[in-house]
């Protein structure tokens, strides 16, 4: 008689554990954009335009497209946080494609055809907000210890 053991999961790491936290909030974004009253001025959203008025909390301009990307970048977060470096790459490069929105925002005028996303000064500065903390989590929760020999 064989005793079988069942697998063991390994215990993820802080930054899958970030990453998936990021993608769940970001999966969860996505669909409250397509829910009334959650998102105020329902009727007049747009699929990509800076004339969607539509306001996720009443704050955040967004679009159908908005939405999609965010509900892209939520599954993006879960899968990716199956790996401590496939959770990195998804802080890390996610943060820096905030980054680029977020200057994106701030040099493209908000009434602009451009604009299709759309973007409002609160998305801008979310985004600013959203770039460094995810790279914050990527480089800090990914750092490797100072080696004994330099305490030394």
């Amino acid at each position: 008689m064989s005793t079988r053991t069942p697998p063991t999961r390994t215990a993820r790491t802080p930054v899958q554990q970030a990453a998936l936290l990021v993608g769940a909030v970001f999966l969860l974004v996505g669909i409250l954009g397509f829910i009334p009253g959650i998102t105020t001025d329902y009727d007049t959203m747009e699929f990509a335009s800076h004339d969607s008025g539509a306001e996720l909390f009443g704050i955040f301009q967004i679009s159908i497209l908005h939405n999609l990307v965010h509900l892209a970048f939520g599954v993006a977060g879960l899968a990716l946080a199956r790996t401590a470096s496939g959770a990195r790459t998804y802080l890390l490069a996610g943060g820096a494609i905030y980054l680029v929105l977020w200057l994106y925002g701030l040099i493209v005028g908000h009434d602009s055809d451009a604009n299709f996303v759309p973007l409002n000064t609160a998305d801008d500065w979310l985004h600013f907000v959203l770039g460094i903390g995810m790279i914050a989590l990527g480089a800090l929760l990914t750092r490797r210890p100072a080696a004994a020999s330099r305490r030394m």
